[in-house]
C-alpha cells in the first residue's frame, strides 16, 4: 500500500519492513519513481511510505537526505539499503528482492 506521509514517521517505521520513498511534487524523477511504485506496488507486497521533503525537511535532514528520490528499504527503523535516483520496475524489484532471505 501506498501512503503519504501525514505525521509521526516514526510510528510508521517502527514495526515493519518498509521503503521509504523521499520525493518533492517539483522533482521529474521522482514523479517517474512514483508510476513505477504504483505499477510493482502489489508485486512488492509491504508498505510504501512517501515522505514529501519540503513538507518534512527536518525528516530528510535526519536520515541525510540531499538529493531525491531516495529510497530506503527500512525493518523496524533500521535502514537496510538505499539508493538515490530514479529506478526501473525491474530495477525496484531487485533492490527490494535482494534482501529478502
Amino acid at each position: 500500500m501506498i501512503k503519504y506521509l501525514e505525521k509521526d514517521f516514526d510510528k510508521e517505521i517502527a514495526d515493519k519492513l518498509i521503503l521509504v520513498d523521499f520525493y518533492a511534487d517539483w522533482c521529474g524523477p521522482c514523479r517517474m519513481l512514483a508510476e513505477v511504485f504504483e505499477e510493482k506496488e502489489k508485486e512488492l507486497e509491504m508498505d510504501i511510505l512517501k515522505v514529501n521533503v519540503d513538507k518534512f525537511p527536518e525528516i530528510a535532514e535526519r536520515y541525510n537526505v540531499f538529493s531525491i528520490p531516495t529510497i530506503y528499504l527500512m525493518d523496524k527503523a533500521s535502514i537496510i539499503k538505499s539508493h538515490t535516483g530514479y529506478l526501473t520496475p525491474s530495477e525496484l524489484i531487485e533492490f527490494v528482492k535482494q534482501n529478502e532471505n
